[in-house]
């Protein structure tokens, strides 16, 4: 979708639906997933070639760090006994960030679709919800809706529902707002540009104001924080809610 406003052209990606097999489609979200899934698959076979037991290379060395850094985020907040999360909580971390991160080289961001932390959220929330049985048995489950007084069962239940719900629309409502404050600031800048260099004199002012000369290095400095910072953060608050959720649900009786 494009969107001209005085001149200056404002670009919003949406989803493109390609039928194929029928009524099976796939959508710039499920293409930009897939290769989401193929760098970090590229990346960790890169990583993880040729390991050595001695003379260790710099590759190695990066491979192994970030496999500590999960190894100690995962046990140093659920426990030992949640080691076999380690490979799912990792694996869900690095597809968030490089999900988040992939819109700087011109794709849309996976996450910036809701159905994305969606799918995410109900798969922790069923992780979750094979905890609390693991821990209290169905009928322990049950209950635990019924408590402190069975009047409040509905709450809890609502309560309960909503956990996968919040998880998913922070994330992707974080994403979402920066695409649309990135989109609206080059607008924003694009239309002041034309302004300005629009009161040139003669032909210099009417070519200069067709060129969005204010569309660089403001929306790079802002990118930091909107795409890397955010990004990143989010990816982690996901990660910690994600371990937070399960570590408790574990615990309950």
């Amino acid at each position: 979708m494009e969107l001209d406003i005085t001149g200056a052209k404002v670009f919003f990606t949406v989803p493109i639906d390609v039928p194929i097999l029928g009524k099976l489609q796939i959508s710039e979200t499920i293409v930009v997933s897939w290769i989401v899934m193929l760098l970090i698959t590229g990346l960790c076979i890169w990583l993880t070639h040729d390991l050595k037991v001695e003379n260790i290379s710099k590759r190695q060395a990066v491979a192994e760090m970030l496999v500590e850094m999960a190894n100690k985020f995962v046990t140093g907040n659920m426990g030992e006994k949640f080691r076999s999360f380690i490979p799912f909580v990792a694996a869900l971390f690095v597809t968030s960030v490089v999900s988040n991160l992939i819109s700087l080289i011109g794709l849309r961001s996976p996450t910036a679709d809701l159905s994305t932390e969606a799918a995410w959220a109900v798969i922790v929330f069923i992780m979750i919800t094979y905890q609390k049985i693991k821990a209290g048995g169905v009928l322990g489950y049950m209950k635990g809706f019924t408590q402190p007084i069975p009047v409040l069962t509905p709450f809890n239940i609502l309560s309960e529902l909503a956990t996968p719900v919040s998880m998913a629309c922070r994330h992707f409502g974080n994403i979402l707002s920066g695409v649309v404050i990135n989109a609206l600031l080059y607008g924003a800048l694009a239309v002041a540009s034309s302004a300005l260099l629009g009161l040139l004199p003669g032909l210099l002012g009417d070519i200069l104001s067709q060129i969005p000369i204010l569309d660089v290095g403001v929306p790079a400095i802002l990118s930091v924080y909107f795409d890397w910072f955010s990004g990143v953060m989010q990816a982690f608050i996901f990660c910690m809610l994600t371990v937070m959720y399960i570590a408790n649900a574990a615990e309950e009786n």
